[in-house]
């Protein structure tokens, strides 16, 4: 008997399905109008913050500087952050000069790159119309549009940021060691360009592996205490180094009041601006449960705040919505499904980031906000494209269209703030936005091309006013440490605000709390015009002890004649900067006199002069190219030098000038007084001059016997 086998049928191989072609132009046509955006005109934020770009400036010229992110060539002392995102400006720097282009054109591209990114993560799981519309909205908020034009950690953390989220992605995909491990690098790189902030992440990264990740429970977790490790490493490695070179050999650690590394993370760059104990720094914190504070109220809703929301908030409403929403329509799917994974791991990246934001009590800044920006485009484009493919469900339209009508009264909302700023532009978000919503709603008996027409103008009209600030942003000129996208807003934070910096409409100085002319709140003797601090003169005048017109601050000698906060221009910077609130604390406006002052026989002193307050010092280093000491560091409350070892610099003949007239000084938040003790021996002993408007002292030509 003969058995025959069966024959299998024949398989033939299935070729993979063609690509549409429309993908690729349109994602290089988003690219490409997110590279003119954040380029265009770029110069003309010329030093930005010239807090980092005299580092990069000293790295440029010091491969020691260059390690430890000192603020100047002499590494006296560093930034009061972790260098990752200036090694990056300053290689920059070294191949093509120091200059705007050169320190910016970076940050620009990250912001590029960070779009793509984006694009690539959202379009794996939820199609290629999801990810487009995920990279537009980050390439339109109007803060992504400032930090990425700007030399702040941001730009770098943001980018490492979302290089995480693609690698949870990939993990999530095929149970890879290799990519959840790669995920925890790309935090960890992210620690050394802004510390804590990009552990905030983490749970987000966790959360959705541990739940949707293929492999087996016990191995999900080895998988992620392996990836932790990674974190512990890629940061690690340089807080290790840092900590086992003797001080002597190494720049002070600026933002610390011990020299310690570890103490800036945990302490003021970490849990103190959770709690508002920053030893340091110049304010305190917010209360909580809304209570205002030196930045701000907190509470639930600080992010639609005056200060936040047209920054950042523009379709946090509408990520909201579509968060829920999504969870609710993958709720039932298997445990591995991709798609509530996407929900999972952008929706927690949103909601602890922007708890986090919302609750801290410590320094907090709008642009901060940058942060949320990645997560809430995500969000919208996967919620959206779900929603969509679901729309001739009654629920699915009716959720779409809340949506779009909550996100057109909501930008009406931000616009209407804005009250000199396009005046038209609310009323035709707002009306078309609505009926764009209810056409829509009626997509579900309109045939799929009405649909899609409606569905382009919603998008056109929920997106008009987040590109309306984000291209004013990049229209005007932005400088200083704390800067602000789009057109002024009433009651905002910056000047002309209300809460926070600035002081109201009628208010000026430092101070901006709720009082009728800006007075800081919680600082007894404000003064009639808003000055604030107690002992301000009578026209916004500054802090204790100030000069005739509010210059200075105590124990400072030689204030200007009009001066004010720290690096400033002539008659009382500071608050120099522009664009939207505009930037503080900006650096000083260096005279040709002065510039030639300094530089002559510069070659014979470690530092041409030494001032109080990175930012004054900034403002001359960048002029000369010569190091200036930042007495103090950033705030100048940091024990760096001490009056005994300044005392020796001096003797040494080591310090030309001393700039007098800037700083913060005296011992803010219980930070060191040095710089007070220095700037007051100072003026004991060595002869004041004025060069142009600035009050400078010969520290080689001191008026009695003085010893160190």
């Amino acid at each position: 008997m003969t058995t025959t086998l069966p024959v299998p049928p024949l398989v033939v191989p299935q070729a993979p399905p063609p690509t549409r072609r429309w993908i690729r132009p349109a994602l290089g046509v988003l690219l490409l109008l997110t590279g003119v955006l954040y380029l265009w005109g770029l110069g003309k934020n010329g030093w930005a913050n010239s807090f980092y770009s005299a580092a990069v400036q000293a790295g440029s010229v010091s491969w020691k500087a260059f390690f430890f992110g000192s603020s100047d060539a002499a590494n006296s002392i560093t930034v009061d952050k972790t260098p990752a995102s200036l090694w990056v400006m300053a290689l920059s720097a070294r191949v093509f000069g120091v200059n705007a282009w050169s320190i910016l054109v970076p940050q620009a591209l990250m912001g590029v790159a960070s779009v793509g990114l984006l694009f690539t993560s959202v379009r794996r799981w939820f199609g290629p119309a999801a990810g487009l519309l995920a990279g537009l909205v980050l390439a339109l908020t109007p803060i992504a549009a400032l930090m990425f034009r700007f030399n702040n950690p941001d730009a770098l953390l943001v980018l490492l940021m979302v290089a995480g989220a693609y690698a949870t992605t990939r993990a999530i995909e095929n149970g890879s060691t290799k990519w959840i491990m790669l995920a925890g690098v790309f935090v960890g790189f992210g620690f050394l360009a802004k510390m804590l902030q990009a552990l905030l992440v983490v749970p987000a990264f966790a959360l959705a592996y541990l739940f949707a990740g293929p492999p087996k429970l016990g191995k999900r977790i080895w998988q992620l205490l392996l990836s932790g490790l990674a974190v512990v490493v890629s940061a690690g490695w340089y807080i290790a180094i840092v900590s086992l070179v003797p001080a002597s050999m190494r720049p002070y650690i600026g933002g610390s009041q011990n020299n310690s590394l570890l103490e800036l993370a945990l302490g003021y760059n970490g849990l103190g601006r959770l709690s508002g104990d920053e030893t340091g720094s110049v304010g305190g914190g917010g209360g909580g449960g809304g209570g205002g504070g030196f930045w701000g109220s907190t509470g639930l809703l600080r992010m639609f705040a005056p200060e936040q929301g047209g920054q950042v908030a523009w379709l946090l409403p509408a990520a909201l919505i579509l968060l829920v929403a999504g969870l609710v329509i993958t709720f039932r799917r298997v445990r591995t499904d991709r798609q509530r994974a996407g929900l999972i791991l952008w929706g927690s990246w949103l909601l602890v980031t922007g708890l986090t934001f919302s609750f801290m009590q410590g320094i907090f800044h709008a642009y901060y906000t940058v942060a949320l920006a990645p997560a809430i485009g995500a969000l919208v484009g996967m919620g959206a494209a779900v929603l969509w493919r679901h729309r001739r469900h009654w629920a699915a339209a009716v959720t779409l269209a809340v949506a779009i009508a909550v996100t057109a009264w909501w930008s009406y909302v931000l616009l209407a703030r804005s009250a000199d700023f396009l005046p038209w532009l609310k009323w035709v978000v707002l009306v078309g936005g609505l009926l764009a919503a209810v056409a829509v709603l009626g997509s579900l008996r309109l045939p799929t091309r009405v649909g899609a027409v409606a569905a382009g103008l919603a998008l056109i009209f929920v997106l008009a006013g987040p590109a309306a600030y984000a291209v004013q942003t990049v229209s005007q000129p932005h400088t200083g440490s704390i800067p602000s996208a789009g057109p002024a807003t009433d009651a905002a934070f910056g000047p002309g605000g209300g809460r926070g910096f600035g002081g109201g409409r009628g208010g000026g100085g430092f101070g901006g709390g709720r009082g009728q002319n800006g007075t800081f709140p919680g600082f007894p003797g404000g003064t009639q015009n808003g000055g604030g601090f107690p002992g301000g003169s009578q026209n916004g005048g500054g802090f204790a002890g100030g000069a005739q017109n509010g210059g200075g601050f105590p124990g400072l000698p030689g204030g200007s004649q009009n001066g004010g906060l720290p690096g400033g221009s002539q008659n009382g910077g500071g608050f120099r900067g522009g664009g939207g609130m505009g930037g503080l604390l900006d650096s000083a406006s260096v005279s040709a006199e002065m510039k030639a002052l300094l530089l002559a026989d510069a070659d014979k002193y470690t530092w041409v002069a030494a001032s109080v307050g990175s930012q004054n010092a900034s403002g001359y280093q960048l002029a000369t190219g010569k190091p200036v000491m930042p007495v103090g560091g950033f705030n100048g409350s940091d024990p760096s030098p001490t009056l005994a070892q300044f005392q020796e610099y001096v003797a040494q003949g080591k310090i030309h000038y001393f700039i007098g007239g800037a700083g913060f000084g005296g011992r803010s938040a219980g930070g060191s007084n040095a710089s007070a003790q220095i700037a007051e021996w100072v003026q004991a002993n060595f002869t004041a001059k004025t060069v142009g408007n600035t009050t400078v002292y010969d520290l080689t030509a001191p008026t009695t016997n003085t010893t160190a």
